[in-house]
């Protein structure tokens, strides 16, 4: 039963120490933020950040390179990969949608049709879309184009991704 412990306290300290390094190397660098931290019971680590003004390469590399030259490998066999959010990931953290202002959106929601729109506003509560919508005239025959904006809360959405 004793052996039983052992491999979840080192699991346990092992997580704990990546999720220290990482936090170290992001408080380093204010612009980056994380977006996902798996860490698998193989000890593979598998970080998603983004970035206020993008990631670069050698973002990646220097998350990378600070986990792994604090980590022993002799202790423990892992795997690192350090990877920026694609354009087409959906949006996690709330800086990721302030970064991605004036961009088109695609939101799809648990109930409800999706909506698609240009971010025009976004803070810690809701964000904002904006699109264009044509519609009947108010007198008359034919339709005229409007303007419509619909203000969201983030906990009604399913996935939002940036269109391209």
């Amino acid at each position: 039963r004793g052996d039983l412990l052992v491999p979840f306290f080192f699991d346990m300290n092992f997580r704990e120490s990546v999720k220290e390094l990482l936090n170290e190397v992001l408080a380093q660098n204010p612009e980056l933020f994380l977006v996902s931290l798996k860490i698998g019971s193989d000890y593979s680590v598998h970080i998603i950040i983004d970035g206020d003004n993008g990631v670069t390469l050698k973002d990646c590399m220097t998350i990378s390179r600070h986990i792994e030259h604090q980590m022993d490998r002799d202790e423990n066999d892992f795997s690192l990969e350090v990877a920026s959010a694609g354009v087409g990931s959906p949006l996690i953290n709330l800086r990721q949608y302030s970064k991605n202002i004036g961009r088109k959106l695609e939101v799809s929601f648990s109930e409800g049709p999706n909506v698609s729109g240009v971010l025009v506003a976004a803070d810690s509560e809701t964000f904002t879309l904006e699109w264009k919508q044509r519609e009947p005239k108010p007198v008359g025959k034919g339709k005229i184009t409007v303007t419509k904006n619909k203000k969201l809360t983030y906990d009604a959405v399913v996935n939002s991704k940036v269109v391209i």
